[in-house]
C-alpha cells in the first residue's frame, strides 16, 4: 500500500442531466455517493470531502466519516467545484487532491492511490489513469475516452475518436484491434495539488476542450503536463445512466 499523504475530493452535483438527483439514487439501499464515500476512505486518503451543492447530500453522507463542503450550483465544471472545496477545506498549495467522480461506487483502493501516487512520481501538475483498449467496440465508441501519451508518460491528448489510427491495418478491416497493444482508455481519475486545482480552475475554456467535451484538454491547451499512469486495478464502469444504475444493482447482487 501507497504511504503517499493524499487527500479525496468527490463533486457531487444533485441535478445531473442523464440521471437526476445521482447522488442520493439507490444502489443496495444506500445513496450512490455515499459508496463513493466508502471506496476513498478504503484508500487510506487523510481527509474524504464531498463537494456538493444541495443539503439533501450533505444529510445522508452523515456518519460516513467524511466532511462535505456546500458549494455553489452555478459551477460549469467538477473543477470548478473541488476549487471552491479545496478554499473551504483551507489545503495549502502542496496538498496532493485526487479527484473521484461521484459515479464511482466500484473504484478500487489501488486506483484511487495510484493516482496520487503517479502525481508524487512525476513534476507534472495533474495525473490521471489509464488502461489498455480490449476491443475494437470501445475503440469506436465515443463514450470511451482515448488517450496517447509521451515516452516519458505525459498525455499527449484526449479523444472520443479512435486514436492512434493504423490506417494501413484499418485499411483492410476494422472488425478487430490489430496486433501490437497501442490503443489506451482513459479513467477519468485525477489527481492535482491544491495550487494548480485553483489555477487550473481559473483558465479560460479552449478550442480543443470545447470540441470534445473533454476538460483535461483545457490543461493540454495551456500548455500544462499531465501524467498518466497504468491503472494496476481495474475501473469497473461507473453510474451515469438509468442502465447503468441497473447493471451496477447487479453487480452488487452478484448476478
Amino acid at each position: 500500500m501507497s504511504d503517499i499523504d493524499f487527500v479525496v475530493a468527490i463533486p457531487a452535483r444533485h441535478d445531473a442531466t442523464r440521471l437526476p438527483g445521482k447522488p442520493l439514487r439507490l444502489l443496495a439501499g444506500d445513496p450512490l455517493v455515499l459508496h463513493v464515500a466508502r471506496r476513498a476512505l478504503a484508500a487510506g486518503a487523510r481527509e474524504v470531502w464531498v463537494a456538493a451543492d444541495d443539503q439533501r447530500i450533505a444529510d445522508a453522507l452523515v456518519g460516513a466519516g467524511v466532511r462535505v463542503a456546500m458549494t455553489s450550483r452555478g459551477h460549469a465544471s467538477g473543477s470548478d467545484r473541488l476549487a471552491e472545496c479545496a478554499r473551504i477545506a483551507g489545503w495549502d498549495n502542496d496538498t496532493v487532491v485526487v479527484n473521484l467522480q461521484g459515479d464511482e461506487p466500484f473504484a478500487p483502493a489501488a486506483g484511487i492511490r495510484a493516482v496520487a501516487d503517479a502525481l508524487r512520481a512525476s513534476d507534472a501538475p495533474m495525473s490521471t489513469l489509464a488502461t489498455p483498449v480490449d476491443d475494437v467496440a470501445a475503440l469506436f465508441d465515443p463514450n470511451v475516452v482515448k488517450l496517447v501519451r509521451a515516452a516519458n508518460g505525459d498525455a499527449l491528448y484526449f479523444s472520443r475518436a479512435p486514436l492512434p489510427w493504423p490506417r494501413d491495418a484499418f485499411a483492410n478491416s476494422r472488425d478487430a484491434l490489430p496486433p501490437g497493444g497501442h490503443w489506451l482508455r482513459h479513467i477519468g481519475i485525477y489527481g492535482y495539488r491544491a495550487g494548480f486545482l485553483q489555477a487550473f480552475a481559473a483558465l479560460p475554456p479552449t478550442p480543443l476542450e470545447r470540441i470534445e467535451s473533454l476538460e483535461q484538454l483545457r490543461a493540454v491547451e495551456h500548455g500544462h503536463r499531465i501524467h498518466v499512469a497504468l491503472t494496476p486495478e481495474a475501473f469497473p464502469p461507473g453510474v451515469d445512466t438509468e442502465g447503468d444504475l441497473r447493471r451496477a444493482e447487479a453487480r452488487v447482487a452478484g448476478v
